[in-house]
């Protein structure tokens, strides 16, 4: 008796047309997961020669999976991809319904704001309120918050991501190394009527108009081994004051260590006479942070303390007392400082990066 062989396997062919669904179907953030991965699946089936097993290893499920979407999709095309009805009552908003809300939150806006609410995506789906708000829960999608970047233009981007990450993670020996910032026109604000202090059930108020009394600047260089600080306050935001800075460096540093200057690109940093200065006193080595990246240098980060504990809810009827404040505060500080620990490596910021622009640049969409 002749043996029986294994059934020919159906040939899967994919036309121009479903191969370009396929491919939206497969990256679009408006898929589900599952849709999203049969689209995978028989993308992969359509290479040349592939089998299922091969799939199955590159695409990360069983046999018996791919087997299934590849039948599906050769008896039914596209439509074979969705999933089949189930039994019990029906789900009273459907896949279409969620698929509009999500593709109208990412890639259009209302005609009469800037940004979609509850209200107009419901009065543009017909949907009810509480529906919109768990579906953009469900995908998080917050169209009310917006977040700032800025993306540097700095031609040595990279080589000073490179230089200013290599001090923060293996520092030099017999070396000290200062993130150095000014905190300049800070200004002493009173409000213009008393503050009322915070009740149970009722929070702090002030008024929202002030009287302004003048601005002083704070000079800061920040310890990355033991988060002390290095201050001065001055009237006067110009080079003179940044070289009068230097010169306390100078003298607080000990005279047998180098000392490593993080700084930015500000102007006021590389005028002749601090270069000069810097000429005069080998030990200082500048390293300069790429133009727009405030937040690679430590000193930042500080300063956001101090913005945050003292300045933004601080009310002063003079410089003199702002002042005062802010080196009450700076001396407390310096008791019990706290060194930051910076995580990232100068590669993983670069990849990040990498990855970002590929987005905003749409490459491979």
């Amino acid at each position: 008796m002749a043996r029986i062989g294994r059934p020919k396997k159906a040939e899967l062919t994919v036309s121009e047309a479903d191969r370009r669904e396929l491919v939206r179907g497969a990256r679009a953030a408006t898929s589900t997961q599952a849709y999203a991965l049969r689209c995978r699946i028989v993308l992969a089936c359509a290479e040349p020669g592939a089998f299922n097993k091969d799939v199955a290893a590159a695409v990360g499920v069983s046999v018996p999976t791919v087997a299934k979407w590849r039948g599906r999709f050769i008896e039914h095309g596209l439509a074979g991809l969705a999933d089949e009805p189930r039994p019990g009552r029906p789900p009273s908003i459907l896949l279409d319904q969620v698929e509009e809300v999500v593709a109208l939150t990412l890639e259009q806006t209302p005609r009469n704001a800037t940004h979609w609410s509850r209200a107009s995506m419901a009065e543009r789906t017909g949907l009810s309120r509480s529906t919109v708000g768990r579906i953009w829960r469900r995908f998080d999608l917050k169209p009310h918050v917006v977040d700032g970047f800025t993306l540097s233009t700095d031609p040595l981007f990279v080589r000073k991501v490179v230089d200013v990450v290599g001090l923060y993670h293996n520092p030099p020996e017999r070396a000290v190394v200062l993130c150095v910032d000014e905190k300049s026109q800070m200004q002493a604000l009173d409000r213009s009527q008393p503050v009322l202090p915070m009740m149970p059930g009722m929070p702090e108020r002030r008024t929202h108009d002030y009287a302004r009394h003048g601005t002083t600047s704070l000079f800061a260089a920040f310890n990355i081994a033991d988060g002390t600080v290095i201050t001065e306050l001055h009237r006067r935001h110009r080079a003179t004051e940044f070289k009068k800075f230097l010169t306390s460096i100078d003298k607080a540093v000990p005279a047998d260590l180098d000392v490593h200057l993080v700084c930015d690109n500000l102007a006021t940093h590389k005028t002749p006479i601090v270069n000069e200065w810097l000429a005069r006193h080998p030990r200082f080595h500048v390293h300069f942070t790429p133009t727009g990246s405030s937040w690679i240098n430590q000193v930042e980060r500080w300063f956001g303390y101090l913005t945050d504990q003292l300045t933004r809810r601080g009310a002063h009827t003079s410089v003199a007392g702002l002042e005062k404040d802010v080196r009450d505060w700076i001396q407390r500080w310096n008791a019990d400082p706290k060194p930051f620990v910076w995580r990232k490596t100068a590669e993983e910021i670069l990849d990040s990066l990498a990855r970002y622009l590929q987005r905003i640049s749409g490459a491979g969409h």
